[in-house]
């Protein structure tokens, strides 16, 4: 049986989702992954792009190639699921992509909830996996909750009151089905801002909103993409959202034999580093409490209450959790992904690199 023939690349505007899922696969090949991994990456890769988190999408992608380059992940990996007890798991990645471990850390919580009513599997010895929506949502399909956090893969927050970066922006991203108007998901940093969203604005040399960074030793705000560095992000809520991150680092890390703290290798700096990143995600089986129709009735008819309730001024419609996103994804497969030109220029960079054929080819 013949491959279905991939959509025209385009000279100029967004691209088609699968023209980036095939240059991710070439070039993830052609630098030791093994084709069936190369294409689950890619695949998780760019419904990050097609949903709109572009800073964890094919953006990624030269950072990615520039660790496997160095030894920093493992190609090659022996991935090992440990049934600790009846409802939990531990997943020893060998420090191999994140995708390919949280993949099948959710898969092992949907196949324990399935069995238990609740699957909690933690991971370690793994690597930054993408945006932890993507993780989250994937329960869902299955009439089950998902929760989803991890150790971020960069200290780039202190603990309130601190300037000493001990901690990250720790992801917590909560998956829950929804009725005839969809899931609702939630998808937060435990920073105002993910430190993506910040080498998105510096690789554009965008400046960056007052109230995301302050200069670690001045604590002066910084807006300036360049001045970076020298920036400490500022947790969500203030102190509420610094102890959110220390405690996700617990979950995530610690209860997992996972780094975080000084432990934690900053992948930005270090590309041959093992990182051993961690984390967690917890499947629910909706029908051990309630029948899965109710739940999701009764979802959607507090949705329309909150959907139909009366604005402050100057707010336009409510947004509820995930609402965008699915417009977004919806949007982005029928018209493709946009990709800013200097991403472009970096990826064509990347094809010469690794002597497979341009993105738009």
């Amino acid at each position: 049986m013949s491959a279905t023939p991939l959509p025209a690349a385009r000279a100029d505007g967004p691209q088609p989702a699968p023209v980036l899922v095939d240059f991710i696969v070439r070039a993830l090949v052609a630098v030791g992954l093994p084709p069936e991994d190369a294409a689950t990456v890619a695949k998780l890769m760019v419904e990050a792009d097609l949903t709109g988190a572009d800073a964890h999408g094919i953006f990624r992608l030269p950072q990615y190639i520039a660790r496997i380059k160095a030894g920093g992940t493992n190609v090659r990996p022996s991935i090992k699921v440990n049934r600790s007890a009846a409802s939990t798991a531990l997943v020893d990645g060998d420090n191999a992509m994140g995708h390919l471990v949280m993949s099948r850390a959710a898969e092992t919580a949907i196949e324990i909830a399935r069995e238990n009513g609740i699957g909690w599997v933690g991971a370690h010895h793994s690597n930054h996996a993408g945006p932890a929506a993507i993780y989250a949502a994937m329960p869902i399909p299955h009439g089950m909750i998902g929760i989803y956090s991890a150790v971020a893969s960069a200290n780039h927050m202190a603990i309130w009151g601190s300037k000493e970066m001990l901690l990250g922006t720790n992801p917590l991203a909560i998956g829950v089905p929804g009725g005839a108007s969809g899931p609702l998901i939630l998808d937060m940093a435990t920073t105002v801002v993910s430190y993506g969203t910040v080498k998105k604005h510096v690789l554009l040399d965008k400046p960056m909103p007052e109230g995301w960074m302050v200069n670690r030793d001045t604590g002066a705000p910084i807006t300036d993409p360049a001045e970076s560095k020298q920036g400490i992000l500022l947790p969500v809520g203030g102190y509420k959202g610094s102890g959110l991150a220390l405690m996700l680092s617990l979950l995530a890390g610690t209860l997992n034999g996972a780094a975080i703290g000084k432990d934690v290798i900053d992948f930005n700096a270090d590309n041959a580093s093992v990182t051993n990143t961690g984390h967690f995600i917890l499947a629910l089986d909706i029908s051990r409490f309630v029948p899965l129709e109710l739940f999701q009735r009764e979802v959607e008819r507090h949705v329309a209450d909150l959907k139909d309730g009366e604005t402050l001024p100057g707010f336009g419609t409510i947004r509820l959790p995930g609402e965008q996103r699915a417009e977004r994804r919806r949007r982005r497969a029928e018209e493709g992904i946009p990709l800013p030109d200097e991403l472009l220029a970096k990826l064509d960079d990347l094809a010469r690199q690794l002597a497979i054929a341009p993105l738009g080819a």
